[in-house]
């Protein structure tokens, strides 16, 4: 090998060995800027949960700060209420007043947010937000994208129902009892002229 390929290859060699330096401090530092990125809770103005979502979403465009705020949440779930018969599906907020917003926080960051139309606070300290923690938030969301839903139904004590299915179909019951929260009802049918308490489930009644 000639002294002047030697010294090619040694430059070769430098070179590598730079480009590997740097792409380990890049790393590096992708990955110390990746445990900075934490979930903050945000208190806003009640009803206005949306448009905070949508306005940050705009402020984080315009100023450039997808570096630095990366997601925001309003936490939400399905609820079906039974109206006269009929399903009517409606979006109900599991935090309301809240919005969660996943972001390094600094100077910068915690101006953009604090200071977008519709926010009030940061959940913690005026200067120092408190980060919330990352099992907490992923049971949040986890509730929000659910496919379960909760049933209202606008029947109360009193009222009559007509049964659509089960043993007891097409019989009128007299609502005794109403349990919200399971989406059951205990009403008294009548069979061969004597009262009978029977349990339902929303599902399985029609309001009269």
């Amino acid at each position: 090998m000639t002294e002047k390929e030697k010294s090619m290859k040694e430059q070769l060699d430098e070179d590598k060995a730079q480009e590997a330096v740097e792409q380990e401090a890049e790393n590096a530092a992708k990955e110390a800027k990746k445990k900075q990125k934490r979930w903050y809770i945000v208190h806003t103005y009640s009803g206005y949960e949306n448009k905070v979502k949508v306005n940050l979403e705009k402020r984080i465009e315009y100023m450039n700060m997808g570096d630095k705020i990366f997601r925001i949440e309003v936490p939400q779930k399905t609820v079906t209420q039974m109206k006269g018969g009929k399903k009517q599906e409606r979006e109900e907020k599991i935090f309301p007043g809240y919005v969660l917003v996943e972001m390094i926080m600094d100077e910068d960051s915690w101006y953009v947010v604090r200071h977008t139309s519709g926010v009030t606070k940061f959940v913690g300290s005026a200067k120092k937000p408190i980060p919330a923690r990352d099992s907490e938030i992923k049971k949040i969301i986890n509730r929000s994208t659910s496919t379960q839903q909760k049933i209202e139904l606008d029947v109360k004590a009193g009222d009559k129902v007509r049964i659509t299915s089960g043993p007891f179909a097409d019989f009128v019951a007299d609502i005794i009892e109403v349990y919200p929260d399971k989406s059951k009802l205990r009403a008294n049918v009548s069979i061969f002229g004597r009262e009978t308490p029977v349990e339902l489930e929303y599902k399985q009644i029609n309001k009269l």
